[in-house]
């Protein structure tokens, strides 16, 4: 509202000052031809109007000064809100400050402790946790190395026994072969197979007993086993027994029908032939 009277001023002034300029040009002219003619009039309006412009110039100062004076307020207003402002703010800071110093010092130190502790424990757990996983990699570690170690030593045992066969089927008499065997059932004890070619060369020295006592040690533990089934046939049949060497080389043939034609030709049979079972077993459609 104020601006806007003031523009008002401004303008009514402006025209005034115009009208007054134009009227004091005319006069002056006038005043050259005819000074002395002028109406009275006239010099009234012109005095009214000058004393109008210094009007409206104190009214532009008056306003001038009112604005300047509520600015300023205004301005020196808002100085004092944010000095408050600050102030309070940091009163709150200091009251909080104080607090914490009198009454929650013990609990931050608490609260340090507490975290101290946990980190701790925290450490302890992962600390637990990595030792059992690596006892447990130890354990397996062990548990493989034994293995490996176990199998080292069969690969040592495996190769001794092949060099040993290698060493019985290079030998010329029974007796060379059966020392080769025996050393086999030194490193293996209860070899099967070493035990049959072990009855097998008692045959060649014609020790029936035995071979008798080696293949029952061996059908002990498989009953089934065709090699020592046919040693103890040959056993039985140079010892006279001719119903057990049949029986038995009937079981052997049963399991192995390879062994029908060897048993022909076996010369430790020779007992056996003309009698009737076996006749039939070798000639025969005996299954």
């Amino acid at each position: 509202m104020h601006k806007l009277l003031f523009f008002i001023t401004l303008w009514l002034t402006s025209s005034a000052l115009y009208a007054t300029s134009n009227a004091e040009t005319q006069a002056s002219q006038a005043d050259k031809n005819q000074i002395h003619d002028k109406p009275l009039v006239e010099r009234y309006v012109l005095d009214e109007l000058k004393s109008l412009r210094h009007d409206f110039q104190d009214l532009e100062r008056r306003i001038t000064v009112d604005i300047t004076d509520r600015e300023l307020d205004v301005a020196d207003k808002s100085l004092g809100y944010a000095s408050n402002t600050v102030t309070y703010f940091f009163y709150i800071i200091a009251g909080v400050a104080s607090m914490i110093a009198m009454i929650g010092w013990q609990s931050l130190r608490e609260i340090r402790e507490n975290t101290k502790k946990m980190a701790n424990q925290q450490i302890k757990n992962i600390s637990e946790q990595y030792e059992k996983q690596f006892e447990t990699l130890e354990k397996d570690l062990r548990r493989k190395t034994r293995r490996i170690a176990d199998n080292h030593i069969e690969i040592e045992k495996i190769n001794e026994i092949h060099n040993l066969w290698l060493r019985a089927q290079k030998a010329q008499t029974p007796t060379q072969r059966i020392e080769a065997y025996d050393e086999i059932l030194k490193i293996r004890a209860g070899d099967l197979e070493a035990l049959t070619s072990k009855a097998d060369a008692v045959m060649e020295m014609r020790e029936f007993h035995w071979a008798l006592s080696i293949c029952n040690r061996v059908l002990e533990v498989d009953d089934n086993n065709q090699n020592a089934l046919y040693q103890r046939a040959c056993a039985y049949a140079c010892l006279g027994v001719e119903e057990q060497a049949i029986y038995d080389l009937t079981r052997a043939i049963a399991g192995r029908a390879t062994l029908k034609e060897l048993a022909a030709e076996e010369a430790d049979f020779e007992n056996l032939k003309g009698n009737e079972k076996f006749e039939q077993l070798m000639h025969g459609d005996h299954t």
